[in-house]
């Protein structure tokens, strides 16, 4: 019994907590000309919630942990269209700077989402933050400007790759985990599923002038879905975000969030705007606690025909959000008009959840 005891420390130890999978697609590249950006996320706190908050310019929305204390994001977008993930690494800290004054990419990622606009905006920001940062960690960000780029960034410095820069990312994406490029090889983490992810991604296309039909369902449902060394016990929620065009209105930015493990949460589509929109099911109760998250946790555990009960209800998320978001694109229908109907369909969308999960909640 000891020696599985210790067998299971050292097991649990030799992985890392943080340790998540990454895309960002250029929008010169995807077939709807707007950047997506995409996190599956593993952590140690597989509750999590999403916020609204009202940062120094911008007002953002956001994954954050439970208990947390305020002022962290694990993945956002803002008024703006600035959006931004991270992924944790471990081959870039160079530094005798303790480990209780890391960890703290929750909080520039708050910082950026209540001040950036740009990728030159994030640029400025990691230039003048105060060092040391407390991060070690890859940084993707979008903007509604057509910027599309990851940061390696540890306490004191950073390197950019330009996604769109075909001479970076020649496909038109790049896949993150859990090391860098400029980092050491030698503790390169996440290298198994990054391989599996350039896999999948590798499958989109045979000819390298081909549009990739990269959107949010695609990336969770071959990503989060489809089991490991991707899909772990340590996943807590998937997000892709579909940015804009570069130079439209940064509010047509859609957050598309699956908030908890995700082959047992439905996928929202989320969006800033100009109001509160965050629907009660995922915003914190008061216990910090979130009713989606809870019962994918519940769900989790149980049958693996919960799966189509979530692709059931996405079906039909899917079809009513599209139709309505295109009506408004395309200008058929005011935005006033637009954001009565989307409420609407974001309380339809839980009693719609309810009824296809029933059975799984009890």
């Amino acid at each position: 019994m000891k020696k599985f005891i210790l067998s299971l420390l050292a097991v649990l130890v030799a992985v890392p907590v943080f340790a998540c999978t990454s895309v960002i697609v250029s929008g010169k590249k995807s077939a709807s000309g707007r950047p997506v950006m995409y996190k599956h996320r593993d952590t140690g706190t597989l509750d999590n919630y999403i916020g609204r908050y009202k940062g120094e310019l911008y007002t953002f929305i956001g994954l954050v942990n439970t208990k947390s204390g305020g002022g962290e994001v694990w993945t956002g977008t803002n008024s703006a269209g600035f959006s931004i993930m991270n992924t944790a690494t471990y081959d870039l800290k160079d530094d005798d700077v303790p480990e209780d004054q890391m960890d703290r990419e929750g909080i520039l990622m708050y910082k950026a989402l209540g001040t950036c606009k740009t990728l030159a905006d994030f640029e400025n920001l990691l230039n003048t933050h105060p060092r040391p940062m407390g991060v070690e960690a890859n940084f993707g960000v979008i903007d509604a400007f057509g910027g599309a780029a990851y940061y390696e960034v540890n306490n004191h410095s950073w390197v950019k790759f330009d996604v769109n820069d075909d001479s970076v990312a020649p496909l038109g994406y790049l896949v993150v985990t859990n090391f860098t490029q400029t980092g050491r090889p030698e503790d390169r983490k996440g290298v198994d599923r990054y391989e599996k992810a350039k896999k999948i991604m590798a499958g989109l296309q045979d000819n390298p002038d081909k549009a990739l039909f990269c959107d949010h369902k695609f990336l969770i449902n071959n990503f989060s879905r489809k089991g490991g060394p991707i899909l772990r016990n340590i996943t807590s929620s998937t997000i892709a975000i579909e940015g804009v065009r570069a130079g439209d209105n940064p509010l047509k930015t859609v957050m598309w969030t699956a908030c908890g493990y995700p082959t047992a949460a439905i996928c929202v589509p989320l969006m800033v705007l100009d109001d509160d929109f965050i629907p009660s099911y995922l915003s914190p109760d008061a216990d910090e606690h979130c009713v989606m998250c809870d019962n994918a946790l519940k769900i989790k555990e149980k049958s693996l025909d919960a799966r189509k009960a979530c692709r059931k209800t996405e079906k039909y998320i899917n079809k009513k959000f599209t139709s309505l978001y295109r009506r408004w694109v395309a200008g058929e229908m005011s935005f006033e008009k637009f954001k009565a109907d989307y409420k609407v369909l974001l309380d339809k969308i839980y009693n719609k959840y309810e009824e296809n999960f029933a059975k799984y909640l009890m």
